[in-house]
């Protein structure tokens, strides 16, 4: 995909979305605003987000918000799932097809409430006196257009009433607004796979990144809220491929050795010697994979790619096998809700290519945001003794305080409850509706229980390009935690990480993951080395170096892609690859297609 001209897009939209919803921001609150009458209670909401995140995060926020809207509109437009163009004009046309059709008298009632409807043909006929009266609708349309999605898409389209919609940028119809640029940037071309919301996202936050990384060069500590722009970064489709065919295409083979699914494995490496001990899988369902540091979601997309075709190999209907992917097969995680967001969109966008009913259908992506969630002293105890205290193992007590600050140290947190299905179940049948504080705390401790269970090892497949962060960059919460918890890898996120997959996949799963190079010749990761030669097993491995990622210049970060298996066979004879040589990611690529090509030959020796 060319990216020259999204980064520029995603870039210059986030400048000036910021400088939009900053002059909406002070023109809003001020004290003659008429909204202080009309909608005193979304005014308070936003004065006291003001005053509890500062006022730059809150305009950081909601510019992300209506990025993120703007550029999901304009790709259901283009894939054409919505019924009109929401942001961009039938051919021939100029205005959004929404708002040419309402100048026409023509809207949709299914999308459009009735109240909506009639302060619009009061705009349009000059009965409501306005000095932008095209305008103004327009903003009603795309109001009531993401309303409208909210149903199909709550974790994208929240519905709009609350300050958003009133911090929403007022110049969106004029050939320079940030809907036109959106759409010269996000051509039909561009939008033919969901990977451009990947893309997206990532150039969207790289100047903050930069930031970040000036701030560092300081002494500046990474703080929990600057993580997700610190450590995102948009992996390329063919790594993506290695490491999920060499992963999830890869079990499938084994449990399926005539299975026609390596046809279209490009990059996969087949054992060469034929397998009898391996993870035994009996149908599709069983197959759980998770990403532990999701992003936008790029390894679930293609995830979801091979295992369409598994389910259709083994004879499902393909108007249930969406339904079942997402239900049964992926798991995402994730610190950055925005991310999150995307992630789920993607997934989504995935299933409606597949399956035209899908928006109907209520399923959601098993994407999980991360949060922050804290108990005052005493809080437990009330709520133990109401519940029942036979329930509060140690280990229930202190997984429910290890969330205090997910926001800092992610899926690398590894609870102490074992086994949290029955007490989730039994938790969740308890009805405290009638206490309030216990109704509260009740709400918490579900919340930590749900997030415990998508941490419990059990996944057949856990593919990540984790964060990478070295020790400098660590706050101080987070590098005193890694050293507690991670001692054989706290030297960096990635290592952590490492670690934390490996324990996220049950026995015989495959771990698949790209990361900086450096564990595998620095001392302070000789004990993370000797953890895997010693218990488990590199069933392949592709030694980038160096110009791997064109999104990223020089010679920053200097990568490898391997898979692991979460057992130990000492006479496993892997496949590697090295490929440092390379000095582009296009040569590199070119580089791994041939390799692999060798090894399943025969050709290629390690």
């Amino acid at each position: 995909m060319e990216t020259a001209k999204l980064k520029k897009f995603a870039q210059f939209a986030r400048r000036s979305l910021i400088e939009q919803v900053t002059a909406k921001l002070k023109l809003v609150l001020a004290e003659e605003n008429p909204a202080r009458r009309e909608r005193p209670q979304v005014i308070k909401t936003l004065e006291d987000a003001v005053a509890e995140q500062g006022k730059a995060q809150v305009i950081e926020q909601v510019a992300y918000i209506w990025f993120n809207r703007f550029c999901a509109l304009r790709f259901m437009d283009v894939n054409r799932y919505n019924r009109l163009g929401i942001v961009s004009p039938a051919d021939g046309q100029f205005q959004p097809e929404i708002l040419a059709d309402a100048k026409m008298g023509q809207i949709d009632e299914e999308m459009v409430a009735e109240a909506t409807r009639r302060r619009i043909f009061a705009l349009l006929d000059g009965k409501t006196p306005s000095q932008d009266p095209q305008g103004e609708v327009y903003r009603l349309l795309v109001v009531a257009a993401c309303n409208h999605w909210h149903s199909a898409m709550p974790f994208l389209f929240e519905r709009i009433d609350d300050y958003t919609e009133l911090l929403m940028p007022d110049d969106l119809l004029s050939g320079s607004s940030i809907l036109a640029h959106t759409r010269e940037a996000m051509t039909p071309d561009a939008c033919e796979d969901v990977e451009v919301i990947g893309w997206l996202y990532q150039f969207y936050i790289s100047e903050k990144k930069d930031q970040v990384f000036e701030g560092l060069k300081k002494n500046q500590k990474i703080t929990p809220a600057d993580i997700p722009a610190a450590t995102q970064l948009f992996t390329p489709h063919w790594i993506v491929r290695y490491l999920v065919e060499n992963s999830l295409g890869r079990l499938w083979m084994l449990n399926r050795p005539k299975s026609g699914l390596i046809d279209q494995m490009e990059y996969y490496i087949p054992p060469e010697q034929a397998e009898t001990d391996f993870l035994k899988i009996n149908s599709p369902e069983e197959i759980k994979v998770c990403d532990p540091a999701c992003g936008s979601g790029h390894m679930l997309t293609y995830a979801f790619d091979l295992l369409y075709a598994v389910y259709e190999e083994e004879g499902y209907e393909p108007a249930e096998i969406p339904e079942k992917i997402l239900t049964h097969n992926l798991v995402g995680i994730e610190l950055d809700e925005r991310a999150g967001e995307l992630a789920a969109f993607s997934l989504t966008m995935k299933a409606r290519a597949r399956q035209r009913r899908f928006f109907s259908k209520d399923i959601e992506p098993n994407i999980f945001v991360l949060e922050n969630v804290s108990f005052s002293s005493g809080e437990l105890d009330e709520y133990m003794s109401a519940v029942g205290r036979d329930l509060f193992t140690q280990g229930l007590r202190e997984t429910l305080q290890q969330f205090e600050e997910a926001d800092n140290f992610g899926s690398l947190i590894e609870p102490k409850l074992i086994s949290v299905a029955d007490v989730l179940t039994e938790l969740e049948a308890k009805d405290l509706g009638s206490n309030l504080f216990l109704a509260d705390t009740h709400s918490k401790v579900l919340k930590v229980l749900r997030m415990t269970e998508v941490l419990s090892p059990r996944y057949a497949v856990v593919i990540a390009n984790p964060p990478y962060m070295g020790g400098k960059g660590m706050n101080g919460r987070l590098g005193v935690w890694a050293k507690e918890n991670y001692p054989k890898s706290k030297s960096d996120l990635f290592a952590m990480f490492m670690e934390r997959n490996l324990n996220l996949a049950v026995k015989g799963g495959a771990v698949a993951m790209i990361t900086m190079q450096s564990w595998m010749f620095l001392s302070s990761f000789e004990a993370l080395r000797g953890r895997i030669l010693n218990q488990h097993t590199i069933l392949s491995m592709a030694h980038l170096g160096s110009r791997a990622f064109d999104s990223i210049g020089g010679e920053v970060v200097s990568t490898t892609a391997f898979v692991l298996e979460n057992s130990h066979k000492p006479h496993y004879r892997g496949a590697y690859l090295r490929l440092v040589d390379g000095n582009s990611e296009a040569e590199k690529m070119s580089m791994m297609a041939k390799a692999v090509a060798e090894s399943r030959s025969g050709q290629h020796e390690p």
